[in-house]
């Protein structure tokens, strides 16, 4: 199966790296075209694929075709690609946020075999949440292959458009969350006395060990928070500090804030 992609920015750049990393394929399956020549050969460096000479030709010569451009250049690349695409009809997959199955349809001359896909640049190391939706065109062959090629980076869930929103939130803004608190962590160790780059390794690893136990544990957070406090300990002392400093509202209100805006986003 050959996979075409469309753009080479960080987060296609992400998804192949993730893929061929994973072993569930090789670079050799893709065929990448970007207008920047530079971003493609860097494809080509690090992950073995081979480069289009246009876009025509990765919508002519792939089985599926992943359209990772920026949204406001969707619908003109999409109108000048219909008629390539709609005489090779291949599963045609769109990553960008904010664009729906609807909207993506109404560019094209045909009705094609669409899936949209929404996933965040852990991709590259194997460690995405990916949410993907495939339109009512798509095959069970078409669904099998998103499901595997979707966990090859990642975990995957088919999820119902309506929700892509609060999931691009979710999975594509509380990334950034994550890494501040990482380093704001680390900064605070270095205030304890340890040197920045240890403290960074340590919060980084806590982190991640943490996040693992939550998704193989049966026992929900809070219980987990409770094996970790002692009766008078370091830690409860460090919770109800959390508590004491707006730790809870701030995680709400930047989550409602990153809503709010990608509600105004799409109706831009």
């Amino acid at each position: 199966m050959k996979i075409g992609v469309i753009g080479a920015g960080n987060l296609a750049s992400a998804v192949i790296g993730g893929s061929v990393r994973s072993g569930a394929f090789s670079g050799d399956s893709f065929l990448v075209y970007d207008l920047f020549a530079d971003k493609v050969r860097e494809c080509c460096e690090k992950f073995g694929v081979n480069a289009a000479d246009d876009a025509q030709q990765v919508a002519s010569a792939c089985d599926v075709v992943i359209v990772a451009v920026k949204p406001k250049d969707f619908s003109g690349l999409l109108e000048q690609l219909s008629p390539a695409l709609q005489a090779s009809d291949p599963l045609l997959v769109s990553v960008a946020a904010g664009l729906s199955i609807e909207y993506l349809t109404g560019c094209l001359s045909y009705a094609p075999r669409l899936v949209r896909l929404m996933t965040n640049l852990n991709a590259a190391v194997c460690g995405a949440m990916t949410a993907y939706c495939p339109n009512a065109r798509t095959t069970d062959e078409d669904k099998a292959f998103m499901a595997q090629f979707c966990k090859s980076f990642g975990d995957a869930i088919e999820l119902d458009e309506s929700l892509f929103a609060q999931f691009g939130v979710l999975a594509g803004c509380v990334p950034a969350f994550v890494y501040k608190f990482i380093d704001e962590i680390a900064r605070a160790g270095v205030q304890i006395g340890v040197r920045k780059d240890l403290a960074l390794r340590i919060a980084a690893q806590t982190v991640l060990g943490s996040a693992q136990v939550t998704l193989e544990s049966d026992a929900h957070p809070y219980a987990m928070i409770d094996r970790v406090c002692t009766p008078g300990g370091t830690t409860i002392d460090g919770i109800a500090a959390l508590d004491a400093n707006g730790f809870n509202d701030a995680v709400h209100q930047a989550v409602a804030a990153s809503f709010e805006k990608d509600r105004k986003l799409a109706k831009k």
